[in-house]
């Protein structure tokens, strides 16, 4: 079997996969058995929760979009009880819809989002018609027309990108400033914690978590944009895999641009590009919400930076965690056999 890609002009920038079957290496010599897929652009997956109205919204601005540029839309609907998978059903066919599965957490429904669009699949392989970005998008975002065809452009034009993240705006107009932030190092994290990123917000020892020294119109080079929106390039999915499912609704973000980083991609920050977001929609409505939020950073933490961490600062960052989470996290805290072993891989 012999899979040629080729890039077909005036088709939107699709890339047609022809998968030959055939016994010899000299093609024209045998008129072999062709199957042609398109391989779409973008591969938008919508983790829901709760979130029926917004989620309408959302996907009416993504089908509203303009310029030369093709996509499949996935919507993963955790458990909803609103009504949203009817609502998807009934009102947007195009979307595959995937329902069911109860709330199994934002990393593992995007995952379950991002297999059926065909990236590294149970076997590990991905399909020959992936599309050649993944976008993963929040529910409670609204996208501006142009906006996959000037992502697509500068992707295209940049392919040492592995992952870019537009510039989110609240509805009151301000930065959402997860939208580019730093890895949280112990270091990071102490001077966050302590108020000083808002006490001295242009200084880049103290505001370095959410990057609030630079200008917010400016491209920048990042360590991390935010799950509400991030495009992610087809080769750094395969190189590095799906998101980190121990994570269940916060830092599998923060988790996914560290490892493709790692692996020689950049991360982008691109304002050229705008959504709103509405932040929180979901995580609002969830008594677990604050919980997760303090156990992704113990994750982050125990998986990036526990083995390089001075013990004495260590002990300080496990004691800051364990006040912070409540007791309720303390035997994740205190008892490591209690969190994975990612040194396995």
């Amino acid at each position: 079997m012999v899979t040629l890609c080729l890039r077909v002009r005036n088709c939107a920038k699709c890339t047609i996969v022809l998968v030959v079957c055939q016994m010899c290496d000299w093609l024209p010599s045998l008129t072999p058995q062709v199957r042609i897929a398109v391989m779409v652009d973008f591969g938008i997956v919508i983790v829901n929760w709760n979130t029926r109205d917004l989620l309408k919204r959302c996907l009416d601005t993504v089908f509203a979009g303009t310029g030369k540029v093709t996509y499949r839309v996935v919507v993963v609907d955790n458990g909803s009880e609103d009504g949203s998978d009817e609502m998807v059903a009934e009102c947007f066919p195009q979307v595959v819809l995937l329902s069911g599965h109860g709330n199994v957490g934002y990393p593992a429904g995007n995952n379950l989002g991002l297999r059926s669009l065909g990236y590294v699949r149970s076997d590990g392989t991905t399909a020959s018609d992936a599309p050649r970005y993944a976008m993963l998008l929040n529910p409670d975002t609204e996208i501006p027309p142009d906006a996959l065809f000037e992502m697509l452009q500068y992707l295209d034009a940049h392919p040492e990108v592995g992952i870019a993240g537009p510039k989110l705006v609240l509805v009151n107009g301000k930065l959402d400033l997860a939208c580019r932030r730093s890895f949280p190092t112990p270091e990071v994290a102490f001077w966050r914690m302590l108020g000083f990123s808002k006490l001295f917000p242009k200084s880049r020892r103290f505001a370095r978590y959410n990057l609030t020294y630079l200008d917010e119109d400016e491209v920048s080079e990042v360590d991390s944009v935010v799950g509400a929106s991030m495009v992610v390039r087809r080769e750094a999915i395969e190189q590095v895999g799906l998101l980190d499912e121990t994570f269940f609704m916060y830092g599998e973000d923060l988790d996914w641009c560290k490892r493709i980083k790692e692996a020689g991609w950049k991360v982008l920050y691109y304002p050229r590009v705008q959504i709103t977001h509405v932040k929180r929609a979901a995580s609002r409505q969830s008594k677990r919400a604050q919980y997760e939020f303090v156990r992704a950073f113990l994750l982050f933490y125990s998986k990036h930076y526990r083995d390089q961490t001075p013990w004495i600062v260590h002990v300080a960052v496990l004691m800051s965690i364990a006040l912070q989470g409540g007791p309720r996290l303390w035997p994740e805290v205190f008892i490591p056999s209690r969190l994975p072993d990612w040194r396995g891989g």
